[in-house]
């Protein structure tokens, strides 16, 4: 098959849009999907073509292409704005699709029950992020708030917007969460600090601070469960 020539004249089981409506969605692979996406090539390299270099940026592996930014996509020539947002916004729906699919706990009850809440919010973020749970006493969900987003290294914990938060919504107990995109879930100098800061702050106006959770796409570190809340 000659790569340069246009889908139109390829087989029609090789035509992604043919392929779907004559075989199902599911046997188009990874690179035919992406080219379904981006909708049309160039004057040199079919959809297919485009979706095999997009791809490639990383190694084939979906994971890692769900990362992938506006200007990584963009990398790829004859990949422009509407074809990268195309993209990125495809990824985001399936992320919140998961969400929506998982069972949530509405009430925590223990840090895994927190993990498996907040996972799917954390899973695969290029850059830091800093989340609230909100709870009352008995430990029901009231509100999740994010804080603040930052970039690869960090991001800011504002402690009077945290409480701010917590008070608004009359809740009694907060879990702090936030991510480390590196994959280590180890506390840093820093947010042994923080935490112990908010901790202290807490129970002057009487919220607790129940636990702060460190997330990496499978793991996390609980400062409860370790006994370093203060």
């Amino acid at each position: 098959m000659n790569s340069n020539s246009t889908i139109k004249t390829w087989a029609a089981d090789d035509r992604p849009r043919e392929k779907l409506l004559s075989k199902g969605i599911g046997s188009l692979s990874d690179t035919e999907l992406i080219a379904l996406l981006i909708g049309s090539g160039t004057r040199n390299l079919t959809a297919v073509d485009l979706a095999k270099k997009l791809l490639s940026l990383s190694r084939n592996n979906l994971e890692a292409f769900s990362k992938l930014n506006l200007n990584q996509l963009r990398q790829i020539h004859g990949v422009g704005n509407a074809k990268a947002l195309t993209i990125l916004a495809a990824m985001e729906l399936g992320k919140r699709r998961n969400c929506v699919q998982t069972q949530k706990p509405k009430r925590i009850a223990s840090s895994r029950d927190a993990f498996q809440l907040m996972h799917d919010r954390f899973l695969e973020l290029p850059h830091e992020e800093f989340h609230i749970i909100l709870v009352n006493r008995a430990n029901y969900i009231l509100e999740i708030v994010r804080i603040s987003q930052g970039g690869i290294h960090g991001t800011v914990a504002d402690g009077k917007l945290i409480f701010r938060h917590a008070i608004e919504a009359g809740a009694t107990g907060i879990i702090l969460c936030h991510n480390h995109p590196s994959g280590s879930v180890h506390p840093s100098t820093q947010d042994k600090a923080l935490t112990r800061k908010l901790s202290e702050f807490g129970k002057m106006v009487d919220i607790d601070i129940l636990d702060h959770l460190i997330f990496s796409d499978n793991m996390y570190f609980s400062f409860s469960d370790e006994n370093q809340l203060s």
